[in-house]
C-alpha cells in the first residue's frame, strides 16, 4: 500500500522509495508505514497490547476514566473488529469508523465527528476503528483512516491523552500500526505461560518499531492474577517493569456484565483499592515512564524459562 498520497511523479516515487528503504522494521518486513502528515501531535499517546482475552479493553476503559478523573481530556480508540473496547464507557456498541465510511462511499468530507465519536462516562471520547471483513484487508489501514479523520476534524487539538486498545496478541504490520503513533506501549499480562509468551512477542514487535518511531516500552500491567511472581521473574530477566497490579476480582467481571467501569461500581474497600490502582497508574504514565530497553527471549528459551519450581 502506498501511504504517501502526493502526486505520483518520478521524483516523488524516488523519494517514497528512499523513505521506505530507511524505515525497514526488520528482515522480511512488509509493514504499513506511517504517513508523516498523520502523526499525532500534542497529546500523550499510549498503545495497550496483550494476549487475546486478557482484559485489555477493561484495562483501557478504566485507565481512560482514571485519566479523566485527573482532569485530562481523553480519547480511547478501539482497534478490534469486534468493536467492544468502549462499550463499558458508552453502554452500547457504537458504529465503527469503517461502518460510517462505507455509508458515504469513503468520502470523508461528508462525515461529522458525531457520526463516529461518542462521549462516554466522565467525558471520555470514544471511537471504534473496526476492521475490514475477515481475510480481506489490513488493520493498519483502518487505524490510518481513523487518525486521518481525527486530524481532518481537528479532534486531537483538544485532547490530552489518546489510548489505543489493540486487537489481541496479533503483532503483524497492520495491528502493530498504533505503535507508529504511540509514545509508550504498555502490555497487559496475567501470571501464566500463555500471557507471558504473548508478551514476549509483543516486546519484539515494539523493539522493531522503536528503530524508526518514537514508541518505547513503558511497562507491564499485571491483570486477573492473584500473584505476580512469574511476570516479575520474566520482567527481571529481560529488562521490563511492572507498573500496576489489578487482582483477579469478581467486581471486574461483574462490571463488564453491567456495562460499567470500575468507577461506577460502588465504594466497597475492594473496588476502591482497584480504582486507586488505576489512578496511580494514570498518574505514573502522565508523569512519564522510563523508556525500557527490554531484550525479548527466543521462543525455545522462554519455554525453558517459564514454569513453577
Amino acid at each position: 500500500m502506498n501511504v504517501f498520497t502526493h502526486p505520483k511523479t518520478a521524483a516523488h516515487d524516488a523519494r517514497t522509495a528512499e523513505k521506505l528503504r530507511q524505515r525497514i522494521d526488520g528482515d522480511g518486513s512488509v509493514q504499513v508505514h506511517l504517513d508523516p502528515t498523520m502523526e499525532i501531535d500534542g497529546a500523550k499517546v499510549f498503545a495497550i497490547y496483550g494476549k487475546g482475552g486478557i482484559g485489555k479493553s477493561t484495562t483501557s476503559s478504566n485507565l481512560s476514566v482514571a485519566f479523566s478523573k485527573l482532569g485530562k481530556r481523553v480519547l480511547q480508540i478501539g482497534c478490534d473488529p469486534k468493536h467492544d473496547s468502549t462499550f463499558t464507557l458508552t453502554k452500547s456498541l457504537i458504529p465503527t469508523v469503517i461502518d460510517v465510511l462505507e455509508k458515504v462511499d469513503f468520502h470523508t468530507e461528508e462525515l461529522r465527528p458525531e457520526d463516529y465519536m461518542v462521549e462516554g462516562y466522565n467525558g471520555v471520547q470514544c471511537i471504534e476503528a473496526g476492521g475490514p471483513p475477515a481475510g480481506t484487508g489490513c488493520g493498519g489501514y483502518v487505524v490510518g483512516q481513523t487518525v486521518k479523520l481525527l486530524k481532518e476534524h481537528h479532534l486531537l487539538d483538544d485532547t490530552d491523552v489518546v489510548i489505543f486498545d489493540v486487537l489481541g496478541d496479533v503483532v503483524c504490520g497492520g495491528f502493530a500500526s498504533p505503535l507508529q503513533h504511540a509514545e509508550r506501549a504498555v502490555i497487559v499480562a496475567a501470571n501464566d505461560f500463555d500471557s507471558i509468551f504473548a508478551m514476549n512477542r509483543i516486546v519484539a514487535a515494539i523493539r522493531a518499531k522503536s528503530k524508526n518511531y518514537d514508541v518505547r516500552l513503558g511497562g507491564v500491567i499485571a491483570n486477573r492474577s492473584r500473584e505476580t511472581d512469574q511476570i516479575d521473574r520474566y520482567n527481571e530477566a529481560i529488562g521490563l517493569k511492572r507498573l500496576a497490579h489489578v487482582p483477579d476480582s469478581d467486581h471486574v467481571r461483574l462490571s463488564r456484565l453491567k456495562k460499567s467501569t470500575l468507577f461506577e461500581m460502588g465504594d466497597s474497600p475492594e473496588i476502591l483499592a482497584i480504582q486507586k490502582e488505576y489512578l496511580q497508574l494514570a498518574e505514573t504514565l502522565w508523569a512519564g515512564t522510563k523508556a525500557l530497553e527490554a531484550e525479548p527471549m527466543k521462543d525455545r528459551e522462554i519455554f525453558e524459562f517459564l514454569g513453577f519450581e
